[in-house]
């Protein structure tokens, strides 16, 4: 029997950043997501896909004010978390 797969499957490593997602309460800078081995292809696999949204924030480090994009979970990203889970 030949299993049919929806679009709306999601690979494991893109589970796993939902978690990620799931820990920051503000969201996570895309350098935080960078660290834990997720590429900027896969934040915007996630965008696409209507699971995160991107936005970008302002923040002062040292005398510096640098601008950093913040991923945050969309209600489907929070649906899709809870349906992996179970």
């Amino acid at each position: 029997m030949r299993t049919q797969h929806h679009r709306r499957d999601i690979k494991p490593d893109r589970i796993r950043a939902l978690e990620l997602l799931a820990s920051c309460n503000n969201g996570c800078p895309e350098g935080i997501l960078q660290a834990h081995g997720f590429a900027i292809s896969d934040m915007d696999e996630l965008v696409h896909a209507g699971l995160a949204k991107a936005s970008a924030d302002r923040v002062v480090a040292g005398s510096r004010t640098i601008e950093v994009a913040r991923v945050r979970f969309t209600a489907a990203g929070r649906r899709v978390r809870e349906k992996a889970q179970r």
